[in-house]
């Protein structure tokens, strides 16, 4: 009795939970059938097309004529670069003959002397040793003459004999010898023997600038106590050599006599001329160059020791190169550029390498164009008018 009651309790309740799942299931039926895919999918990538930065458009092509490059024969060339040093063979060391302290100088490094201008002075005990080794053979050569007039007179009234008289001319000699010797010393010390001084004077034994400088005020000269004998060294710099490093490969197109030019970083607009005076034989191991010397002549001194300089060596078999008017050359950003047509009122930018200037305002081209090609004229117009 109790179960039939539960049940018909229990009945309502299973009928309504029923209706709730049956409900849910067609919700989530429904859900699925109207979701859109396409929805759910990452955006589609957007593409900028980017613009040509060497390619420009003008309303009026025909403001800016074109030419023609055309073929230039010319020999080819190799530009090297290198360093101002001095003419070994005009270096000339300053020495001091007494060795003690520098107690003057009256030069400086840098400095242009005079041949016979006084440039330093040492105080060295030099001076009195060959002073005194000096009056010595002045005593011993009069001492000597006296001896030997004395010997004439006794040999005249028969008192000694020949052999003495020749032993007191021997003695005579050998101290003519010794005072012409200590005179001499005297001489190369730079000391007066009539006006001796304290200190040795060092004189410039030619002239030409002061290149190197060993020795300072109060400083030890001389070759015994100084650890170089050169105070100075002086090199004539009227002729310099270029010393220039030439790659291995490059080796065979340069030689012994050949001509080569000379432009300074300081001075670019001046040509010096030069000749190879030697080649290395011996190639540097990290960089593979070789060493290769220039002989050039310094007009006014204008090259100075360690300026920086580049030498162009020009070969003996003509090549054919590239030339075009040199406005139609575009110098920008360190680089070097021509207009070429690119029809329908656009002109492309075009990367050239320049190279030398040539008679009738023309410029040569190395590389990036051909003989033929067709070049806007004047690149730096069509340049300002692109950019407006």
């Amino acid at each position: 009795m109790k179960h039939d009651i539960w049940k018909a309790k229990a009945a309502p309740l299973r009928a309504a939970l029923l209706t709730a799942s049956l409900a849910a299931i067609l919700i989530g039926g429904c859900e699925k059938t109207t979701k859109d895919p396409a929805a759910e999918a990452p955006p589609p990538a957007t593409v900028e097309n980017q613009s040509d930065q060497n390619l420009v458009k003008v309303d009026e092509p025909e403001r800016f004529p074109l030419v023609e490059a055309t073929a230039h024969e010319a020999t080819s060339t190799l530009n090297v670069t290198g360093s101002v040093n001095p003419d070994v063979s005009r270096e000339i060391p300053v020495v001091s003959i007494a060795s003690g302290r520098v107690v003057a100088l009256h030069v400086r490094l840098g400095d242009y002397v005079h041949q016979g201008q006084l440039i330093m002075e040492v105080q060295s005990t030099d001076v009195t040793g060959a002073f005194d080794q000096y009056l010595k053979a002045v005593n011993d050569e009069h001492l000597a003459n006296t001896q030997l007039e004395r010997a004439k007179v006794l040999y005249d009234k028969g008192a000694i004999a020949k052999s003495q008289l020749e032993i007191a001319q021997d003695g005579e000699d050998d101290a003519k010898a010794d005072l012409v010797a200590a005179e001499q010393q005297l001489h190369v010390l730079g000391i007066d023997k009539d006006h001796p001084g304290e200190t040795v004077k060092v004189y410039s034994p030619a002239s030409g600038f002061i290149i190197q400088q060993n020795v300072t005020e109060a400083a030890t000269a001389g070759v015994t106590y100084s650890g170089t004998a050169n105070a100075f060294t002086i090199a004539d710099l009227s002729h310099v050599w270029i010393i220039c490093d030439v790659y291995e490969n490059d080796l065979a197109t340069v030689h012994l006599g050949q001509e080569a030019d000379i432009r300074l970083n300081a001075y670019p607009d001046k040509v010096l001329k030069g000749r190879i005076s030697d080649v290395g034989a011996v190639l540097d191991p990290t960089i593979r160059t070789g060493k290769v010397r220039i002989q050039v002549e310094n007009p006014g001194d204008l090259m100075r020791l360690g300026m920086f300089a580049t030498a162009t060596f020009h070969g003996k078999t003509p090549e054919t190169h590239t030339a075009v008017p040199a406005s139609a050359v575009l110098h920008l950003h360190d680089r070097d550029w021509v207009f070429v047509s690119a029809g329908d009122g656009k002109f492309r930018r075009v990367s050239v390498e320049g190279g030398a200037m040539l008679p009738g305002n023309l410029q040569e081209i190395d590389s990036g164009l051909s003989p033929g090609q067709q070049v806007v004229s004047n690149a730096l117009e069509l340049e300002n008018s692109a950019d407006q």
